[in-house]
């Protein structure tokens, strides 16, 4: 890879670079991955979680959230890491590369706790050195991967941007609603329903579905970690065909981090963050509380008993609809009324999120009183939270890459990702806080969902008061600075924006 010659600006064209095909398939394959693994870790823990001896040893839900939570807040904080690496030292492509394939071997490592492996070393270990593993493989490759898509782009074809990071998203959310059918059903021993569509199969194939060899720890962490595989393959494969933003060097690096309007833009960027942050404190826990709620859920639903951990499905099916109903539908026609910067619309984003833990809240109330509701009631809950995470998501991607100088892409889209880490930092701290030493918790039910309703509309209200004082700058890659949507004033405005 040394001697290659590569790209180093984007090319003067209108249309779509010839580079995205390679980093968006690059990034289907890796979301499978991560997501795929990441929709079983807490059902495993509490469900499946065993001794080096083959005993059943599961932990608490709480448990298991707190941990889940402290990972995923890790992996999220990592991408400083990466960002310097790529930025100052080394580029975006090799550290991608080379990160991937750490990130392979966390899935590897992961697949042997249904091996005798296990018997050595106790999965409650192997989980732990196979998360730590993906979170540096996950966490250093993240800002690279965002960003290197956005470098890609120039002057003459930024009118596509807003269009990429939805189509980017859109990839995401393909690969993560492939893989949260596919994964928990390898993860759960098989057995047809009589009463379900799949009863209707062939013996032959019904047979093959119910193989147990087909249904375990080893082949649900393994096979995410083949998608990963195949990723870091397409990403290489694709080396020639985008472009290549050469690091600036150590020196250079911590000269343009180290001085006076640097840090004013590092600060103004960081102004939606921690808002943004409580955002992800509630929509992390699609993959932690709101499985726990389904185990209690009657989940018949087309014919077909769901496991509880693949109701998350929907979550990524919903973002599929919504991505271009937004973009093509609704942004459009709001337009007409009121003009909607990216700052607007993660504002209404954040009320939308509350009033989805509101639902769930409701069906928890239910559950406390002996009732078993329909899954369908969480389907809903999950289409709210999916209308606040377009809103907030891909918008805020957008403008963390778009607000960050030139020479510094990776580490300011660190921005976004720190938003993820911090959010999963508080609600692993609540789920650490309110276990008491007997057992018991201090949020139970329906009060833990409505704790979290209540800081969500907090943070969204002071949201509301704080960013119509934001002003920023876009950066893009083939000039020093164009003017955006904002003015181009650093830090905040005396008069509010019109």
């Amino acid at each position: 890879m040394a001697n290659e010659r590569y790209l180093t600006s984007p090319p003067k064209i209108s249309g779509w670079p010839p580079g995205v095909p390679y980093i968006i398939g690059n990034e289907a394959a890796e979301r499978f991955s991560y997501y795929g693994m990441n929709s079983i870790v807490v059902i495993f823990w509490t469900t499946f979680l065993h001794d080096k001896a083959g005993n059943l040893a599961v932990m608490r839900p709480e448990q298991a959230d707190a941990w889940y939570h402290t990972f995923v807040s890790t992996l999220y904080f990592l991408p400083l890491v990466g960002a310097i690496l790529a930025d100052a030292f080394f580029g975006k492509f090799k550290v991608v590369f080379w990160l991937s394939i750490v990130y392979c071997a966390g899935h590897g490592v992961l697949a042997l706790m249904g091996s005798s492996i296990a018997h050595v070393i106790s999965p409650v270990a192997l989980s732990g050195i196979g998360l730590f593993l993906i979170a540096l493989g996950a966490g250093g490759i993240k800002p690279c991967v965002s960003t290197n898509v956005g470098d890609q782009f120039g002057e003459t074809n930024k009118h596509l941007l807003p269009k990429l990071f939805n189509w980017f998203y859109f990839t995401i959310n393909a690969g993560s609603a492939f893989s949260t059918l596919l994964i928990p059903w390898l993860l759960n021993p098989y057995k047809a329903d009589p009463n379900g569509v799949f009863a209707k199969l062939p013996a032959g194939v019904l047979s093959f579905l119910e193989n147990p060899r087909l249904h375990s720890p080893d082949v649900a962490f393994g096979v995410p970690g083949i998608f990963m595989a195949i990723a870091t393959i397409f990403f290489w494969a694709g080396r020639k065909k985008f472009v290549h933003i050469p690091p600036v060097g150590g020196r250079n690096y911590a000269r343009e981090i180290f001085n006076r309007a640097t840090g004013k833009i590092i600060l103004n960027i960081l102004i939606p963050v921690p808002f943004v942050a409580m955002f992800w404190a509630l929509w992390q826990q699609n993959f932690s509380s709101w499985i726990v709620q389904a185990k209690s859920l009657d989940r018949h639903l087309f014919g077909v008993e769901w496991l509880p951990e693949q109701i998350q499905t929907v979550n990524p099916l919903f973002i599929l609809i919504m991505l271009p109903l937004f973009s093509y539908l609704v942004y459009p026609m709001v337009e007409k009324f009121v003009r909607l910067t990216p700052l607007r619309k993660i504002g209404a984003g954040l009320f939308i999120t509350a009033f989805s833990f509101v639902i769930v809240a409701l069906i928890q109330t239910r559950i406390d009183a002996g009732e078993r509701p329909n899954v369908i009631w969480q389907v809903w809950a999950f289409v709210v939270l999916t209308a606040g995470e377009t809103l907030v998501s891909p918008t805020h991607l957008e403008f963390s890459y778009t607000q960050g100088p030139v020479k510094m892409k990776s580490l300011i889209m660190c921005t976004y990702l720190l938003a993820i880490s911090l959010g999963n930092q508080f609600t692993a701290a609540v789920n650490f806080f309110i276990q008491n030493p007997d057992g018991t918790v201090k949020l139970h039910g329906t009060s833990y969902f409505m704790f979290f309703v209540w800081v969500m509309l907090g943070t969204a209200v002071l949201f509301a008061i704080v960013t119509p004082f934001y002003k920023g700058k876009t950066y893009l890659q083939d000039q020093t600075e164009v003017a955006g949507d904002a003015e181009p004033a650093i830090g905040f405005a005396v008069q509010p924006e019109a």
